[in-house]
């Protein structure tokens, strides 16, 4: 049977002038069934529809954060220093992605840029913005499983995983904050902070704001997730 072909979006090491990807994202799609493919920040429409077309599935990972002016705000003084070539990127191909209905998973920056892209909006900084008691940017080991987050029952988390209550690793100064009309929030901290969305119209978008690629080796759940994301590319 022939594996789905999975498209990573690249991470960005500016001071080298580079990309570069953690090789947890792409274990996680090997271990679940896919091949992975990192991309490059071309951006010109036929390249997007070449991506688009070609890939059985899409994977948007972790890292800088986005630019403010996508959901309308102006940077507080905590937020970081965003990339506009993966910007530009990510919201040319998601647009394309969206149309086709193919399956897409947001990891950690992928779940906040799957809301921003579905116009919601973000918290730019937790400890200033929505302080609390959850830790959400744990120190190293990062693979260390820190809080609890709930699953909501009759949602595709809750059909992935099924069990209402998981334990997860936490790396984010950003989180979802007014959620796309078109999410819905399938999990949550203790401190009420969405910690994983869908979009209950279509077969696979999910976000999740943890790092099931760092964990899945020892946290269930996690390999659980990324094996019903392949399954999902699998039918396209």
């Amino acid at each position: 049977m022939k594996k789905p072909l999975i498209a990573l979006m690249p991470l960005w090491d500016k001071k080298l002038d580079s990309y570069w990807m953690l090789p947890g994202y792409m274990d996680l799609i090997i271990k679940s069934g896919g091949v992975p493919v990192m991309l490059s920040f071309a951006d010109d429409a036929e390249s997007i529809a070449e991506v688009a077309d070609r890939f059985d599935g899409f994977v948007f990972t972790g890292g800088d954060d986005i630019a403010t002016d996508r959901y309308g705000q102006q940077p507080v003084e905590q937020c970081g220093q965003p990339c506009a070539q993966r910007d530009s990127l990510e919201f040319a191909l998601f647009s394309e992605v969206i149309k086709t209905g193919k399956p897409v998973l947001g990891i950690c920056r992928g779940m906040q840029f799957l809301n921003v892209a579905l116009g919601g909006t973000l918290y730019q900084d937790l400890p200033t913005q929505k302080p609390g008691d959850v830790c959400h940017k744990q120190p190293a080991p990062f693979d260390a499983l820190t809080h609890s987050v709930k699953v909501e029952k009759d949602t595709l988390l809750y059909s992935i995983v099924g069990t209402e209550t998981l334990m997860v690793n936490t790396l984010h100064h950003q989180a979802a904050a007014e959620i796309a009309p078109s999410l819905r929030v399938c999990a949550t901290a203790d401190d009420g902070l969405a910690e994983a969305v869908y979009a209950p119209e279509k077969a696979f978008l999910l976000g999740v704001q943890w790092h099931p690629e760092m964990i899945f080796s020892h946290e269930e759940n996690s390999i659980k997730i990324g094996k019903a994301f392949v399954e999902a590319c699998r039918k396209q």
